[in-house]
């Protein structure tokens, strides 16, 4: 079976890749694999683990990631698509790479926010990084703000 691997950051993207992500496997017959890399556990100096409080706020953080990813998943079955959610911690793209090799995936579709040049150059921005470094055919959909009318 054909996978395609959806990165997912709950930015106004996420509508339209999804509903990429939907066309495509319908018509490939693939399967949708969702992908959220949350931000890796903070590093604290020696071998204690970090005070209480950031462990709970990094748990409640992850439990709510969950619950988000989980609904997600649940829309996209309802639109007769076959849907895995993951959720990990790591640098997202080296995490994103990594799961496309291990899950095998044929194609990934990421979002564009639309940063200027400037925000690029300085900051970087994740799919340009896994473009960059992918050995598998990634699609990029452009986010287009949509207008009150």
């Amino acid at each position: 079976m054909k996978t395609i691997l959806v990165p997912i950051d709950f930015s106004d993207c996420v509508p339209d890749l999804t509903a990429m992500a939907v066309r495509l496997a319908k018509a490939l017959g693939a399967r949708v694999v969702l992908l959220h890399v949350s931000a890796p556990e903070p590093e604290f100096i020696g071998y204690e683990p970090g005070p209480q409080s950031v462990r709970d706020s990094i748990a409640q953080q992850l439990t709510e990631l969950h619950r988000r990813m989980h609904n997600l998943e649940a829309l996209l079955t309802d639109e007769g698509v076959a849907v895995t959610a993951l959720t990990i911690q790591g640098y997202p793209v080296d995490k994103i790479l990594e799961q496309s090799v291990k899950l095998e995936a044929d194609l990934i579709i990421m979002g564009s926010h639309g940063h200027g040049a400037l925000y690029t150059l300085l900051v970087g921005s994740v799919a340009e990084g896994v473009m960059r470094k992918s050995d598998r055919p990634v699609l990029v959909v452009p986010h287009r703000p949509r207008r009150s009318s």
